[in-house]
């Protein structure tokens, strides 16, 4: 099959498997919902260290387990229902049909996580009132947009777990705990070993004043690298194993 072929047949799988598609929309659903929610919630009187960008964008923070979910099914639903024999048949250059995969997942995910980092910048400022930052502030379109990298790199990293891992499961098991409580538990000192794990890093691009000495574009990198580390680990086990 040729690359176009193989994209689009991927798109198809993608896009009308019932638990991709709602695990995009509720990238959206629970980014913007929370971050209306937080600051709807949030006293007139500032808590210590408060970030008026990351406030209006923490809706994020939930928002990437619906991004992680939908890297996850991308890659493990073919192993889970034994379509992947049928698929490698079809498609037998492996790494074409492992970057039509990703392709997929890092785009969709950005597309759509534009539109969310975007409107939860505009529904939570609207919740934040006079203290919210504006779209001409600095860091602004930094956050944004650097939200919206984010949670596409961390729907990579879930979708190269899941080729290592062939399980859905067992790669939800792993990121949803370690995004929830891992990164909390070490982050209490204000810098260390915690500002490299990958959710802590790539959210700094959501700060205009970071908390860490991470610049934000360099935690970005940090967490573009873990993205990456999965991905290549994914791509060398789908060469040396059989379906």
């Amino acid at each position: 099959m040729t690359a176009t072929a193989v994209l689009r047949a991927e798109w198809i799988k993608i896009t009308t498997l019932r638990g991709t598609v709602w695990s995009l929309a509720c990238v959206l659903v629970a980014t913007a919902g929370f971050g209306i929610l937080a600051n709807a919630s949030l006293s007139d009187a500032e808590p210590e260290g408060f970030d008026p960008l990351f406030s209006v964008l923490v809706g994020v923070g939930p928002g990437q387990i619906a991004a992680i979910v939908f890297g996850t099914l991308a890659v493990s639903s073919e192993y889970q229902s034994g379509l992947i024999r049928a698929t490698l048949a079809a498609v037998p250059r492996r790494g074409l049909l492992y970057g039509a995969k990703l392709a997929h997942v890092g785009g969709l995910t950005l597309a759509v996580g534009l539109v969310t980092t975007l409107v939860s910048f505009l529904a939570g400022g609207a919740a934040l009132g006079d203290r919210a930052p504006g779209l001409g502030d600095d860091g602004s379109l930094r956050g944004i947009v650097g939200g919206a990298v984010y949670l596409a790199l961390m729907a990579l990293l879930a979708a190269g777990l899941a080729a290592v891992l062939r399980s859905g499961v067992a790669v939800l098991g792993i990121l949803i705990p370690f995004v929830l409580a891992v990164s909390m538990v070490f982050g209490g000192g204000s810098a260390g070993v915690a500002d490299f794990l990958p959710d802590r890093a790539g959210q700094q691009v959501m700060y205009a004043d970071p908390p860490t000495d991470l610049p934000p574009l360099a935690g970005l990198a940090v967490t573009a690298l873990w993205a990456g580390a999965a991905v290549l680990a994914g791509w060398w086990t789908l060469r040396r194993r059989d379906a």
